[in-house]
């Protein structure tokens, strides 16, 4: 029985990648929300078409975190 070390390298690589994808999605969602107003509009303005489609962008990328986080969690926690 002896160590794998491509496998590991391999576990290395795919961890880290995601990590990264993570990090740059959630800093998108937070850039887009900020765009966005905070989803507020100012001073009783309507809200434009960038607003909307930024604050959807926004979602997106949380759901995409949400997402990832949540099958990690499914990976570790069995059945």
């Amino acid at each position: 029985m002896g160590t794998t070390w491509g496998t590991i390298g391999g576990v290395f690589g795919v961890s880290l990648g995601v990590t990264v994808l993570v990090v740059v999605m959630f800093s998108l969602g937070v850039a887009a929300w900020a765009r966005a107003g905070g989803g507020v509009p100012c001073h009783g303005a309507r809200r434009g078409r960038s607003d909307t489609v930024a604050a959807a962008a926004a979602v997106v990328c949380f759901a995409a975190c949400l997402a990832i986080a949540a099958y990690g969690i499914d990976l570790i926690i069995p059945g």
